[in-house]
């Protein structure tokens, strides 16, 4: 299975600013798949891209130890997924910690979105910040634009639920195993 695009009603809106949801799907029968989904600040998909699956075998697991999940994610996958996309985004957002891994292969800042804790304050690392109902944090290297990015997506959050963009990325692929 080649990556996938799939575009609403053809070409998307020029000029769209556009943020991009980065994921992977883990299947026991089929492997790992990835998913991309490009969104714009409404929440609305420009472009949908995915992998496909990719079988790790047991060599591989000895061998790369634990280096394994940062080069399937941040560069098997991720960086494949991201050469895919006709729109540059904003910000890459993703709710796999080693798909961080993917900021190597590319000069987009990446954003680690996981679910904020109930009463959540600003959260204490370095780089991170509640967006809506989510915790992001981002890269030391991309501490200069760090404003910019929150910026982005603060906007996102204030329309969009920052975590529902990976269901729809999970559904998606899930739908595309059964055919």
């Amino acid at each position: 299975m080649e990556p996938r695009t799939v575009g609403p009603g053809g070409d998307p809106a020029a000029g769209a600013r556009a943020f991009g949801f980065l994921t992977a799907v883990e299947s026991a029968a089929h492997g790992v798949f990835g998913g991309y989904l490009l969104v714009d600040a409404w929440g609305r998909p420009l472009e949908f891209h995915c992998t496909a699956p990719v079988k790790v075998s047991r060599a591989q697991q000895i061998l790369y130890g634990a280096t394994l999940a940062p080069h399937l994610h941040g560069q098997q996958i991720g960086a494949t997924l991201l050469a895919e996309g006709g729109l540059a985004p904003q910000v890459v957002l993703t709710d796999v910690e080693s798909m961080m891994h993917v900021r190597g292969h590319t000069s987009l800042p990446v954003a680690f979105v996981c679910g904020a804790p109930a009463g959540a304050a600003e959260p204490a690392a370095a780089g991170g910040f509640v967006a809506g109902a989510a915790t992001v944090s981002t890269l030391e290297s991309d501490a200069d634009r760090r404003d910019a990015v929150r910026g982005a997506i603060e906007e996102l959050a204030a329309s969009v639920d920052l975590r529902e963009p990976f269901e729809r990325i999970r559904a998606a692929i899930e739908e595309a195993q059964r055919h």
